[in-house]
């Protein structure tokens, strides 16, 4: 396949001529052909990034629960793996709420720019306002209340009711387990054909990247500058801090979290374990999906890492359906990003939201490329942060998904070994050249 026939090269392009565009735009007067001609194609683009959000939530992760069940009938291993999944998790959203708040990269346009993107999204401001004024007169454990819906499709007519969506799904897991047998059987097969479907309606939405990237960047860019070039590239600027932030968060994350996590449960060493793994990092990183990298995650965990089949081939799956640590790192530090860069301070409270719906988002995220982005949509709206500005990181996003990606199948590995340590499982690690 010729190189530019190939998505991520897509979206670069489609990045760089969506830049040039706008600036264009703005030299030569075109300026309202754009907002009327070109603009709305990225509006649709991200319409249809929220239409697929729900469902991609609501059955991977009733596929993910009833897989779960299926495999080990929720035993030891199964609560351990899942525990590791959700304490790593956690810490890496922690870290990268960190990491953004210190370097505070949306913070490095200047006002004037900021003052620009408040009035372009000034509507959707308004409503956050409003909003935010009825959380303050909420009770303490109101949020816990909401997350039972009264009525499941006015849940799933709002991503702003992901947690929702979230409980729903993990019921109706609970309940296909239950009931068993031939029954049972025939609901996970549907539900795991419906994830299929979805995502390959997915990969069919990201294939208008580039046409999506393009109109969003051209849009943002005349929305920016008008006749002012210098503030198009001070928004260059900012997006160089943003990538910064998120590659240096994702570093920690291993050298920190899987490194500790090693030494608290076997005697691995962090560079024997990338050694071993390096293969399957690389093809996540050139593909920018954990799915598809599974088979060869698989191979290098039992072969060279000496984790039992039995092991790997339990926790390797459920990590490819709910640990997500690069992605939800990269959330949160997208979704304060933005709030940065437009001007809105979130709150303790708001990014304790992030955290957990980060965290409930990575459950339901699958693992192709274009995933993380739909979920971001549901972190966004959650803590009421204009959608809309993810036009100021979608441009990026391909490069930042190849990274987080490489994290997120390091994880699954690495807990892997963990949990094949504490179970006797971990033979010695074989290492080729």
């Amino acid at each position: 396949m010729k190189w530019y026939k190939k998505l991520h090269w897509q979206i670069i392009i489609g990045l760089v001529l969506g830049l040039l565009w706008g600036l264009m735009s703005s030299l030569v007067g075109l300026n309202e052909f754009t907002s009327d001609y070109i603009k709305p194609f990225g509006t649709i683009f991200i319409s249809m990034l929220k239409l697929i959000a729900m469902p991609l939530v609501l059955v991977s992760l009733v596929v993910g629960v009833t897989s779960l069940n299926d495999t080990t009938q929720l035993s030891r291993m199964g609560f351990k793996t899942v525990a590791i999944y959700a304490i790593t998790t956690v810490l890496a959203i922690t870290i990268g709420l960190t990491a953004v708040n210190i370097i505070q990269p949306g913070k490095t346009l200047p006002a004037e720019t900021t003052k620009t993107l408040q009035e372009t999204y000034s509507s959707s401001i308004e409503d956050r306002s409003a909003t935010a004024n009825l959380v303050q007169e909420r009770g303490p454990l109101d949020f816990v209340v909401d997350m039972v819906p009264q009525n499941f499709f006015e849940a799933a007519g709002n991503n702003s009711r992901m947690l929702q969506i979230v409980f729903v799904a993990i019921l109706l897991g609970i309940g296909i387990i239950q009931i068993g047998g031939k029954k049972a059987q025939t609901l996970v097969e549907v539900f795991d054909a419906f994830n299929d479907v979805i995502i390959r309606i997915v990969e069919l939405i990201m294939l208008t990247a580039p046409y999506g990237v393009f109109a969003l960047m051209a849009s943002l860019i005349i929305d920016l500058a008008g006749d002012d070039l210098g503030q198009a590239m001070e928004l260059l600027y900012a997006l160089g801090w943003y990538c910064i932030t998120v590659i240096m968060a994702l570093i920690i994350h291993v050298f920190v979290v899987y490194a500790s996590l090693f030494k608290a449960t076997s005697n691995m060493k962090l560079s024997t374990f990338f050694k071993a793994i390096r293969p399957a990092m690389l093809l996540g990183f050139s593909t920018s999906s954990s799915s598809a990298t599974l088979p060869v995650t698989l191979e290098r965990v039992e072969k060279n890492l000496g984790v039992e089949e039995e092991v790997a081939s339990f926790v390797l799956p459920i990590g490819a359906t709910v640990n997500m640590d690069g992605t939800s790192l990269y959330q949160a530090v997208a979704a304060v990003f933005i709030a940065q860069a437009l001007g809105m301070d979130l709150s303790i409270a708001q990014q304790l939201m992030i955290v957990l719906t980060a965290t409930a988002a990575s459950i339901g995220a699958a693992g192709v490329p274009g995933a993380g982005i739909v979920m971001l949509v549901i972190v966004l709206e959650t803590i009421q942060v204009p959608t809309a500005g993810i036009a100021l990181i979608l441009g990026v996003d391909r490069i930042l998904d190849m990274c987080r990606t490489t994290v997120n199948i390091t994880g699954d590995a690495a807990v892997s070994v963990a949990v094949a340590s504490t179970e006797g499982r971990l033979g010695e690690a074989h290492l080729d050249d």
